[in-house]
């Protein structure tokens, strides 16, 4: 389902309609710590998806409750050793899993080996009852990660496999052909803008068949550029991300090296009023 056909939209004044989760987890990378779309008065300096989501999932429920334990620049392996199990702590009923992405940008990266690891780990979230979802990779077709699409497509196919062994939900980021805009991603063309962020929190509340408040919102058209700026585009990019990037990879660094959960205890998003939270 596209945005531009939601059907879960609420209409200003309708009352929220209840859903079965009280305590929401979000474990992963950058994508779910929300790495490009910036907000300086949230936890960790950004807002995100997930965030966006807890938000919405807040609404008109007094008792919800959410925590975001993502570390950015972390491995699927990473993800199961550090996060599983603060997760499974918590005890929540809805947990969010994206992992893999790193992975698979590196050479070697085998999506089969991967989702045999990630089969392992959503089988531990799951066997409590709580409901999982679980993200494939987009299409990066027209992006810099193009020379992997074919490792994301195995991997997706694989996902799916892993969801139905599991009845996990999955948010079907391939099929959500807006992120083929450019103004979808952030500037270092690896992470998502806010424009992103908002268009996939979107779909998952529509793949968890939840009402929200999130209007759809859809990029502007852009001025076409000459192949010279094109092309300069391209050599500050290298310069100031992929180069700095490729760095770290040799000196076995991390961009998430001591860097802390920025939710690492569940709490409510809405106040007693009904507003948000200040965010600090």
């Amino acid at each position: 389902m596209s945005v531009s056909e939601n059907n879960h939209l609420l209409k200003p004044g309708e009352p929220v309609q209840k859903h079965p989760w009280s305590r929401y987890v979000a474990l992963g990378d950058s994508f779910t710590e929300g790495i490009g779309d910036p907000e300086p008065a949230n936890p960790g300096g950004y807002r995100g998806w997930a965030d966006r989501v807890a938000e919405e999932l807040g609404r008109g429920h007094e008792d919800f409750a959410y925590a975001n334990l993502a570390i950015r620049g972390r491995l699927l392996q990473q993800i199961v050793d550090e996060q599983i199990g603060p997760c499974l702590e918590l005890q929540p009923d809805l947990v969010s899993i994206s992992a893999g992405g790193n992975d698979l940008i590196r050479p070697g990266g085998d999506p089969d080996l991967l989702a045999e690891k990630l089969d392992v780990a959503v089988g531990q979230l799951s066997s409590g009852g709580a409901t999982v979802v679980l993200f494939n990779g987009p299409d990066t077709a027209a992006s810099v990660l193009g020379r992997i699409r074919g490792k994301v497509a195995i991997y997706n196919e694989n996902l799916r496999t892993v969801a139905a062994r599991h009845d996990a939900v999955i948010a079907d980021m391939w099929s959500l052909r807006q992120l083929a805009d450019l103004q979808m991603w952030d500037v270092d063309r690896l992470h998502f803008s806010p424009l992103g962020h908002h268009t996939i929190a979107t779909m998952v509340l529509e793949a968890l068949n939840v009402e929200h408040t999130l209007e759809p919102l859809m990029p502007k058209p852009l001025p076409p550029r000459t192949w010279r700026e094109a092309r300069s585009s391209d050599l500050v990019w290298a310069r100031e991300y992929f180069v700095p990037w490729v760095i770290r990879r040799l000196r076995h660094q991390s961009s998430g090296d001591g860097i802390s959960p920025k939710r690492p205890t569940p709490g409510p998003v809405f106040g007693p009023s009904g507003t948000l939270l200040p965010r600090r």
